[in-house]
């Protein structure tokens, strides 16, 4: 049997994230296992030569980290609260870059990502978070999908 003692959870803090994190849930519960959510602020790009004015992005990138911190203290109350061991990080950059270095840098023993349904041409040209997760982790990933409504 697989002993997953360190999980690493990413979050957007959408539905689909949080599906997996309630996987995580249950696997830390019955291993006594630690869960690490991490969240990533992706760089933002602005039309610097349009004439639009000048945005502080420092008090946006502030006000990101804070909302952030906000969500996963959120989320940390309630895993506390069911006596489960959390660390709790923001990160900056592309995503499926800043989860697999946190997992190098942590000795992660499983990643549990949510999946995104990108299709077509957007998913030609970009790919998927999940998928370059999958591609690059150091450890295990179990990818939850978010159920379908077949009757």
């Amino acid at each position: 049997m697989f002993k997953f003692k360190e999980i690493l959870v990413p979050t957007d803090f959408s539905e689909q994230s949080r599906m997996a994190l309630d996987y995580a849930i249950e696997l830390a519960s019955s291993t006594g296992g630690t869960l690490h959510i991490i969240h990533v602020i992706e760089p933002s790009v602005y039309p610097t030569d349009l004439g639009f004015p000048q945005v502080g992005l420092v008090d946006l990138d502030k006000e990101l980290v804070e909302s952030s911190n906000q969500e996963l203290s959120k989320i940390e109350q309630e895993l506390t609260a069911k006596a489960i061991k959390v660390v709790k990080f923001v990160s900056h950059g592309r995503p499926s870059d800043e989860i697999v270095d946190y997992a190098n840098d942590n000795k992660i023993d499983l990643i549990c990502i949510a999946t995104h349904g990108r299709n077509g041409f957007e998913r030609f040209l970009f790919g998927s978070t999940t998928e370059k997760v999958l591609r690059k982790a150091p450890c295990p990933v179990l990818a939850v999908r978010m159920p379908t409504n077949r009757d």
